[in-house]
């Protein structure tokens, strides 16, 4: 694996050109799901996501050429990745816009670089270095600043501390998820295959959780909803989860999480527009320290290089 790469790697267009798709789409989904749960409970926003994701990632499956049939272990692997990823994380980060503005939820998913290098290094032997643990205590204190920004500025009937759990929740899921598919299990089966199972798994999962927490479906009925959840689902899932998963594989899952840097402040912008978040120097100091960490953190080479 190259996950001895030194950080120059991201200038490679092989790995760059995925890696500005994943941030400029990623960084405008989060302002989006907070749009889709004014219309629709949260579990069913997620299934009415996943549902035309599963479609789109079996089509592209089929067009690059792929077996749609996995091994018996790889079947397993997409339900664990279902599971974690398309179901528990994804629940999770919907419920955290309910107490949470989708500026401050993406801020708090950069640190998904910590729970990535740490279950990197426990699983996969992937190294983690002084400077990537100080970077990230830095982030780790301006998210905290942002934190108490966002409680100082609650609006009647959002509880900060649970949005701040569920968020926390749905980062380890991700990032569990993130590194089992990088294991040799993962690497051996075809990405395109394997997201579309697993995608499957997890909307199977997503629709069992709606019923049993929401009832019967909720289906929304304006043309505001649809298009946002075909652009989550398409370009925010589809187009997207399998170039990630490629930088998990060449980069390691803590590099790999750097995009979170490009997302945060695309997110940011897009919360201040749309949502009206307001900038109080509590807000200024925790973004700029917590952009400072992560920026230390991705600078950080690996003990090999």
């Amino acid at each position: 694996m190259s996950g001895g790469d030194p950080p120059h790697a991201l200038l490679r267009p092989r790995i760059a050109l995925p890696f500005l798709l994943i941030s400029l789409i990623w960084g405008s989904t989060w302002v989006v799901i907070a749009d889709q749960l004014t219309e629709t409970p949260p579990m069913w926003s997620v299934v009415w996501r996943f549902a035309p994701a599963t479609l789109g990632a079996f089509a592209l499956a089929m067009v690059m050429g792929k077996s749609l049939i996995p091994s018996g272990k790889a079947h397993l692997l997409a339900m664990a990745i279902g599971l974690t990823q398309f179901c528990a994380n994804y629940a999770l980060v919907y419920h955290s816009e309910i107490h949470l503005t989708s500026g401050i939820v993406a801020v708090m998913f950069s640190l998904l670089i910590v729970p990535n290098a740490i279950l990197g290094r426990l699983m996969l032997a992937q190294p983690v270095t002084p400077r990537f643990l100080a970077g990230s205590l830095v982030a780790i204190a301006g998210i905290a600043l942002l934190l108490v920004n966002e409680a100082q500025a609650a609006r009647l009937g959002r509880d900060v501390p649970l949005g701040v759990l569920l968020a926390l929740g749905a980062m380890l899921a991700a990032s569990l998820a993130s590194v089992i598919q990088a294991g040799e299990l993962g690497r051996s089966a075809p990405m395109a295959t394997l997201l579309a199972w697993s995608m499957l798994y997890g909307a199977l999962f997503d629709a069992a959780l709606a019923v049993a927490t929401e009832g019967p479906p909720v289906i929304p009925s304006t043309f505001a909803f649809w298009s946002g959840a075909l652009y989550l689902a398409l370009f925010g899932s589809v187009a997207t989860l399998p170039a990630y998963w490629f930088l998990v594989r060449e980069l390691g899952a803590g590099r790999a999480a750097y995009q979170g840097v490009v997302s945060v402040i695309i997110a940011m912008a897009l919360s201040t527009v749309f949502e009206d978040y307001r900038w109080s120097a509590l807000a200024i100091g925790g973004a700029g320290l917590a952009l400072a960490g992560l920026v230390i953190a991705l600078s950080a080479r690996n003990p090999e290089t």
